[in-house]
């Protein structure tokens, strides 16, 4: 078992360590990390413009409290990637813009869901925000997670958004780990003894929370790269991480990975040592920078192209 360490990202950060020593599906090319970490740019030449919608959508004449919101009940359902190529979307838009898009609207045109709103929020009513069939899977697991989120809110944060942001302190692994004991942003895998907390959306929520100016944390170093099936992808492509051929083909055909099982988790874990590696190469920037620029490189038709691994599950 890992030893007991000072806070949940730093058992995180062995624990992918481990794994990435141990895995049989996933392997790390070490020997071209360091060409890697040179090649990168910094983050801010790589962001896609349609990454920015969502934060310039509330400018500073809305409320900190909406912005908090905002944030944090997109966040809540930023999962369900496995459904996406099922999703009516958008024009031009990816799963992930679509459902982005319909919140935006929602609260650029309403405001936002309270707390108290959140705990009776139906399946049906969502469904008609984004603009989706109420019947489809997603849909219940989305109501599910936000009526969660609005419970937390309003029975230990007074109902305020910006009551659970201000309870950090300013520290975003507060935050994290505040989050990773509420159902709706809850992210552990399993892989054999070894626990791996990914809170994916929990630290995406933190990183979102300062970008949008709606928090100043300290400690945004301390955040892993937001374990995701796009930046495994990416780093696949670029020729950082191996898959083994039965995994490339399977995904290749794109037959669904089960969520916990060794080759997801194993994806999940070597993509964040990998880019911890990438960081320690670069001598600069921290794991969320290049996470957004490698997520931003995999809006790319080069990388569209091609199938990533799709799991069903609520971690993203």
């Amino acid at each position: 078992m890992l030893r007991q360490m000072s806070d949940v990202l730093s058992r995180l950060r062995e624990a992918c360590a481990l794994v990435a020593q141990r895995a049989h599906h996933v392997g790390v090319r070490h020997d071209r990390i360091d060409c890697y970490a040179r090649a990168l740019g910094p983050a801010d030449t790589e962001h896609a413009p349609a990454a920015e919608l969502a934060r310039a959508a509330l400018t500073a004449e809305q409320s900190r409290e909406a912005r908090a919101a905002f944030w944090l009940t997109l966040d809540a359902i930023n999962f369900g990637s496995g459904w996406f190529p099922t999703l009516r979307k958008r024009p031009g838009r990816s799963g992930y813009h679509t459902i982005e898009a319909g919140v935006r609207e929602r609260f650029t045109s309403s405001g936002p869901w309270s707390a108290a709103e959140l705990t009776g929020i139906t399946t049906r009513e969502l469904a008609a925000t984004l603009h989706q069939y109420p019947d489809h899977e997603l849909m219940r697991l989305f109501a599910r997670s936000l009526g969660d989120l609005g419970r937390h809110v309003q029975a230990e944060h007074g109902g305020r958004f910006e009551a659970l942001v201000d309870s950090a302190q300013g520290s975003a692994t507060t935050l994290v780990e505040h989050l990773a004991g509420w159902e709706c942003f809850a992210d552990t895998s399993n892989y054999g003894p070894i626990e791996l907390p990914f809170l994916k959306r929990a630290q995406i929520a933190a990183a979102d929370l300062h970008r949008a100016g709606v928090a100043a944390f300290h400690d945004l170093d301390r955040l892993t790269m937001f374990a995701d099936n796009l930046v495994p992808h990416v780093l696949r492509l670029d020729g950082v991480l191996e898959f083994d051929p039965v995994l490339v083909g399977r995904i290749a055909r794109e037959e669904l990975i089960e969520h916990g099982s060794p080759e997801e988790v194993e994806i999940r874990a070597c993509a964040v040592h990998a880019v911890e590696l990438i960081v320690a190469a670069r001598s600069a920037g921290t794991a969320a920078e290049v996470d957004s620029i490698l997520w931003n490189r995999g809006q790319q038709p080069r990388y569209k192209a091609l199938p990533r691994h799709r799991s069903r599950c609520t971690a993203y």
